[in-house]
């Protein structure tokens, strides 16, 4: 049978190495979604905390956009 959850029961393999780089910046989930809307991507607060949490499931173009507001790779953000 097919799931399309992560091993550890998350929607996402993502959203540790985003909260990870996020702490690293020192910048907190509400200025990530700002710079997030500013570069074109329409995402609030509570988005972003969801997709930390693993609550969330993320969409390709939205890989797209974390990767360049936080200056890594699509890679970095799914541990590749």
């Amino acid at each position: 049978m097919f799931t399309n959850k992560s091993a550890d029961g998350r929607n996402n393999i993502c959203g540790t190495v985003v909260a990870k780089l996020r702490k690293e910046l020192r910048i907190s989930q509400r200025e990530l979604a700002d710079r997030l809307k500013s570069g074109g991507l329409d995402i609030d607060k509570n988005a972003v905390q969801r997709i930390e949490s693993g609550q969330r499931f993320v969409t390709d173009i939205e890989l797209i956009f974390i990767s360049k507001v936080l200056n890594v790779t699509i890679n970095d953000l799914l541990g590749i």
